[in-house]
C-alpha cells in the first residue's frame, strides 16, 4: 500500500474513524425574529428607492431569507407579498393553512385561494390597479407569466433588489455557514484516512453522508464529488467513477446543510507519490488560490479577482483564459442559503467588493485526459479585508498539515 498515512492519508477504516466524530455542543445561537424583521424593513425601503409597490417572495430560500418561513415551493403558490409600507401577506391554499401556519416564522395576513381559484387573482384583489411588482427571480415562469398576462401588474423582476440584500451576510449568518465549514472539514480528514486500494467512489460517499450525520446534520451531506486518478480531470465528475489504486491524484468536493446555510470545501492529493508533473500544476493552483485571495480588496470589482488569477495562470504557462491546460470555469460563487448565489467571481463581473460578501476560491486547473486540481476554500469579507473560512491545503502528499 503506498499511501501518507503519516500526513493522515489511509491507514484506517471507516467505523474508527466514524467512532473518533462527535457533534460539537457549542453551536450557533438561532437568527431571531429581529433579524428577519430587519430584512423585510431593508427590502421596503428598497422598494421605494426603485419605485416600487411590492415584492413577490416564492416559496423557498428568498421565503426563509425574509419570513423565517420555511415551505418548499411545489405546483401550487404559496409565497408573500411585501408592500413598500412594510405590510406582509401570505399566499397559501386555503387547505394548508393549518399546517402552513406551524412553520410560519413571521406574524402577516393570509391571502387564502382554493383549489379551483386562481391564486394570482386572490392577490389582485388587495391590490390597486397598476401595482408595480417586482417578482422574486427564482419564480417559475407559469407563475411569473399571469403576473403579467394580469392588467392590475406592472412587473418586473425583483433579482437585483434581492441579490443586493442577500450577498450583503449578518454577523449570524456567518457563524452559521463556519459552523457547517467546521464539520465539513472534519469529514474530510476523516474521509482521506479510510481510503484503501480498490476502495469505490461510492463507498467514500456514503462514509462521508455517515460522517456529517455523526456529527449532527441529519439530512447528511448536502452534496459529495468523489474522483481518482484520470477522472479529476472532469471538474463534475464521471458516469462510471475508477476505484483508487496507489499514486492517484484523489479529489473530493463536500458540503453540508446547517439550519439552511450550506458548506462546501474541495480538496485534491495524492494517494502516494505524485509526479513532478502532479507537483507542480498542485502549486500552481495553490498560487493561483492565494492570488484570488489576495485579489479580494474592497471595492475591487468581482471580476478583478478572476482577472487575477488569470494572470497568475499565465505567468506559470497555463491558458490563456478557458483554454486546457488551464482553468476552465469562473474562479468562484456566493455561498450561503444556496450553495452557488450571487456574487459570482467571474470575468466580468463589475459588482464591487463589500463587506459581508462570503464566496469560494476555487480556480480549478485541469490537465486533459490526465488529472485535475481543485482547491476550494471560501472566504468572508471584513472591513479589513479578506478572511478565510477554513485553512488552505498544505501540500500535495500532505493536504491537512498533519
Amino acid at each position: 500500500m503506498n499511501s501518507n498515512r503519516s500526513y493522515g492519508i489511509g491507514g484506517s477504516t471507516p467505523e474508527e474513524e466514524l467512532s473518533k466524530l462527535q457533534e460539537p455542543a457549542a453551536k450557533p445561537k438561532p437568527i431571531k425574529n429581529k433579524e428577519f424583521e430587519a430584512r423585510l424593513k431593508k427590502a421596503s425601503t428598497a422598494l421605494k428607492a426603485n419605485n416600487l409597490d411590492a415584492l413577490y417572495i416564492d416559496a423557498g430560500t428568498n421565503l426563509y431569507y425574509f419570513t423565517n418561513t420555511q415551505w418548499s415551493p411545489s405546483e401550487r403558490l404559496v409565497g408573500a407579498i411585501l408592500f413598500v409600507d412594510g405590510s406582509l401577506h401570505y399566499v397559501v391554499p386555503e387547505f394548508e393553512i393549518g399546517t402552513f401556519n406551524d412553520f410560519k416564522g413571521l406574524q402577516g395576513e393570509i391571502i387564502p385561494w382554493l383549489e379551483h381559484e386562481s391564486p394570482v387573482e386572490k392577490i389582485a384583489e388587495v391590490v390597486t390597479e397598476g401595482t408595480r411588482l417586482a417578482i422574486d427571480d427564482s419564480t417559475p415562469f407559469n407563475l411569473v407569466s399571469r403576473f403579467q398576462a394580469h392588467k392590475k401588474f406592472e412587473v418586473s423582476s425583483a433579482e437585483d433588489l434581492i441579490k443586493d440584500l442577500r450577498m450583503l451576510k449578518s454577523e449570524a449568518e456567518i457563524e452559521h455557514i463556519q459552523y457547517g465549514m467546521d464539520l465539513t472539514m472534519q469529514v474530510h480528514k476523516a474521509a482521506a484516512r479510510i481510503l484503501k486500494p480498490r476502495i469505490t467512489t461510492a463507498e467514500v460517499e456514503h462514509f462521508i453522508h455517515l460522517a456529517h450525520q455523526k456529527l449532527g446534520i441529519a439530512s447528511g451531506s448536502y452534496f459529495c464529488i468523489v474522483l481518482f486518478g484520470k477522472d479529476s480531470s472532469f471538474p463534475h465528475g464521471v458516469k462510471s467513477p475508477k476505484t483508487l489504486e496507489d499514486n492517484d491524484m484523489v479529489l473530493v468536493d463536500t458540503g453540508c446543510q446547517y439550519k439552511g446555510y450550506i458548506s462546501d470545501i474541495t480538496r485534491t492529493f495524492s494517494y502516494g507519490t505524485p509526479t513532478e508533473k502532479e507537483k507542480e500544476i498542485w502549486n500552481n493552483e495553490k498560487a493561483a488560490q492565494l492570488a484570488a485571495f489576495d485579489a479580494a480588496q474592497l471595492e475591487k470589482p468581482c471580476g478583478y479577482i478572476d482577472d487575477m488569477v488569470h494572470v497568475q495562470l499565465e505567468k506559470d504557462g497555463l491558458g490563456p483564459d478557458y483554454e486546457l491546460p488551464g482553468l476552465p470555469h469562473r474562479t468562484g460563487h456566493g455561498i450561503g442559503l444556496e450553495i452557488h448565489e450571487h456574487p459570482f467571481i467571474l470575468k466580468g463581473n463589475d459588482i464591487k467588493i463589500q463587506p459581508g460578501m462570503t464566496f469560494s476560491i476555487e480556480p480549478m486547473i485541469v490537465v486533459p485526459q490526465e488529472f485535475g486540481v481543485r482547491l476550494e476554500d471560501h472566504v468572508y469579507m471584513t472591513k479589513e479585508g479578506p478572511r478565510w473560512f477554513t485553512e488552505p491545503a498544505h501540500s500535495i502528499e500532505n493536504p491537512f498539515g498533519n
